[in-house]
């Protein structure tokens, strides 16, 4: 039978998997494109006839990328109309606890449409899976507003959007057999940057009661400054002067000046860090802490109670950077180390010993990636845990499984996490990134866990060591592997010596 569902915006028909229900491709907000480029998301327009939601959707406008080849798929249809969201269902009649991915991908690609991220599990589990698009790149993050003061707060319609697609599920998902008093937003890399700043904007309170973070804190933002001078550099290489301009540019053009000026940026990543201070700045576009969508200080939000109540679970891979490490080369010698760490806030010499002690056996090359995972992903972590805990039930991890991939090369990389997350490691499709024997219990252990945090608001089962909560006093870290533990504060030095330095 094919299910059929009724929104406030007209009738969607889905398909059917295995006993779980598909919606695929719901517009949750009008089309970004004519009068609405480069504006906040605006309300959908309703329709009569039933809304085919079988197939998938075009994504946001991006660039060709390898996770095209990582994620198990083939490049997808590619669209500035691209808000659109997908829908799994144990039960439409039920009232099952909601799960909202948001996608990463650095703010410039991705999709929810992903196989990476395919729902079905979640939804075999108990819980309603979804899954969002959100604008990308310069159309979701350019910030117009010193170009044309009407176009103020056009650099966070990409957060936006995940507002109004949380907006849709407040309204839609009971329909869908969804609670919509129980919602988990969780993501990955942007998407768990995102999660972070929604636990501070405004905007999103009341609209989900859980947070996991993947690989990412609320560091995710850009100042105003940053981001006006971004905008300057982006249509300087675009060769747009005007407003009138960037509103009738093909999408293109936009794709092209950003790729060139992405390459220039991860290729001399020192020169990128010294002249913009920011260890994210290989990142053309992402979130304006402009005072108004997101605070300035988003961590002292969240620090002063943003959140208040709110279950958060937030982690990293403990190889994070040996993914961004594969598009640029290693320092192959002590000296060329140390002419790399110069770009970093900490005395570069100070670094080095520190991180040579505690990985006495390890090459230059492994040592940059480890002070760079630490600085841009595993500190923001614990500085997020840290600022949260003090308001709402806390829990940390550490993914520390090792992908055989590539020679080993991957290691327990950035994004390595997803297919144990989403128990979809064995899928063939998935080798590439994890190899041909990945551990099964290390899935069935990892995504119960996500989903028992869905429903209870705790990521504790039966199967894992106990699992404290993080509080001022101690910071127990469950460490994902071929088996789990729980560790207390794992490599401190480094976590203190970027903290106290």
């Amino acid at each position: 039978m094919t299910p059929v569902v009724q929104t406030s915006a007209g009738p969607v028909r889905g398909t059917v998997d295995g006993g779980v229900s598909r919606f695929a491709s719901i517009p949750f907000a009008a089309a970004p494109i004519g009068p609405n480029r480069f504006r906040a998301p605006k309300p959908v327009a309703p329709w009569t006839e039933e809304l085919d939601a079988t197939a998938f959707g075009p994504t946001a406008m991006q660039n060709a990328s390898m996770m095209d080849l990582l994620n198990g798929g083939e490049p997808e249809e590619r669209s500035e109309d691209c808000l659109r969201l997908n829908v799994w269902s144990p039960d439409l009649g039920g009232s099952a606890p909601v799960m909202v991915w948001i996608h990463g991908g650095g703010f410039e690609i991705g999709s929810g449409s992903s196989p990476l991220y395919d729902g079905v599990t979640f939804a075999e589990s108990g819980v309603v899976f979804v899954s969002i698009n959100y604008r990308l790149g310069a159309f979701g993050f350019l910030e117009l507003g010193g170009l044309d003061a009407s176009y103020a707060g056009s650099g966070n319609n990409g957060l936006l959007d995940q507002v109004a697609a949380l907006e849709w599920v407040r309204d839609e998902i009971a329909s869908f057999g969804g609670d919509p008093a129980q919602v988990t937003i969780f993501g990955e890399s942007a998407g768990s940057m995102s999660v972070a700043l929604l636990l501070a904007v405004p905007a999103a309170r009341g609209l989900f009661h859980a947070a996991i973070c993947e690989s990412g804190g609320a560091n995710g933002a850009r100042s105003v400054e940053l981001a006006n001078a971004d905008c300057v550099e982006f249509l300087a290489t675009a060769e747009l002067t005007t407003i009138d301009e960037v509103l009738v540019a093909p999408a293109e053009q936009f794709l092209i000046a950003h790729g060139a000026i992405s390459v220039g940026r991860i290729t001399d990543l020192e020169a990128t860090i010294k002249r913009t201070g920011s260890p994210l700045s290989f990142l053309v576009f992402r979130p304006v802490a402009d005072g108004a969508t997101v605070p300035t200080d988003p961590l002292a939000a969240i620090a002063g109670g943003s959140s208040t109540g709110i279950p958060l679970l937030v982690g990293t891979n403990s190889e994070e950077w040996k993914l961004f490490a594969l598009m640029s080369p290693a320092p192959t010698d002590e000296a060329g180390l140390l002419e790399r760490l110069e770009m970093l806030p900490n005395d570069s010499q100070a670094t080095l010993d520190i991180y040579a002690d505690v990985h006495p056996d390890a090459t230059p090359g492994d040592i940059e990636c480890a002070v760079i995972t630490d600085l841009v992903f595993r500190v923001p972590a614990s500085d997020l845990a840290d600022a949260h805990s003090a308001h709402g039930p806390t829990w940390q991890y550490l993914f520390d499984w090792r992908s055989p991939s590539m020679g080993g090369m991957l290691g327990a990389a950035h994004a390595m996490e997803i297919p144990f997350v989403f128990d979809h490691a064995a899928n063939p499709a998935m080798a590439l990134l994890v190899g041909d024997a990945p551990p099964a219990a290390l899935g069935r252990h990892m995504h119960d866990a996500w989903a028992a945090f869905a429903e209870h608001g705790s990521p504790s089962t039966a199967a894992l060591p106990d699992w404290p909560q993080v509080t001022a006093e101690q910071r127990p870290v469950m460490v994902f592997d071929v088996d789990q533990h729980l560790d207390m504060d794992p490599a401190d030095k480094t976590r203190r010596f970027w903290s106290t330095s």
